[in-house]
């Protein structure tokens, strides 16, 4: 008797695995046609999938931590010049300048942060309360599924400095030269 009810354990085991398999490759094939023939949300306009943001954030938080370098200089006038300066030019179409919103950035997902705009709560502007390391390692490598590209061939890594450093500061008052270069005047 020992014997049936050895044999028909494991016959239950053996059900169990090809019910989970059976399960798997029916996740895999449906899976398949939504993406082939569905209406996955792949515009920047479409609403994201639930918990879309939430499970992006946990890598790529993981990953600036483990890579994030330190400033290799200070703050100075010139480093805000040099920062102004490639900011304009590379940074400002989509993240807006002191005063002035990009309204296209809203039609982005996700949306393109206004750097120089205070959030709706504290005293908080742009990335001003992001480690420059951070700031400086999202110019270099740009962030997937967003519209932020990739600089580390467009800038040199002064200016990529230059950069997250002044947004580190987009929270204080500047000098006056820098405030002008960054509006165009």
């Amino acid at each position: 008797m020992a014997t049936k009810k050895s044999s028909a354990g494991s016959g239950g085991i053996l059900k169990f695995i090809l019910g989970f398999v059976f399960a798997l490759v029916v996740l895999f094939v449906g899976t398949f046609i939504y993406f082939k023939f569905g209406n996955p949300p792949v515009a920047t306009a479409d609403k994201p999938f639930p918990f879309e943001a939430q499970i992006v954030k946990v890598p790529l938080n993981a990953r600036i931590d483990r890579e994030m370098e330190k400033p290799p200089y200070g703050i100075s006038e010139d480093v805000y010049e040099t920062g102004a300066m490639a900011y304009k030019l590379q940074c400002s179409a989509c993240h807006g300048v002191p005063g002035e919103s990009v309204p296209f950035a809203k039609s982005m997902y996700p949306n393109a942060p206004q750097l120089w705009k205070k959030h709706a709560r504290g005293n908080v502007v742009g990335v001003s309360d992001d480690e420059p390391g951070e700031t400086y390692w999202k110019i270099k490598n740009g962030l997937r599924l967003t519209g932020m590209p990739s600089f580390e061939h467009v800038l040199t890594t002064d200016q990529m400095w230059d950069v997250a450093l002044l947004l580190k500061n987009a929270d204080q008052q500047l000098p006056d030269p820098v405030m002008a270069m960054l509006k165009g005047k």
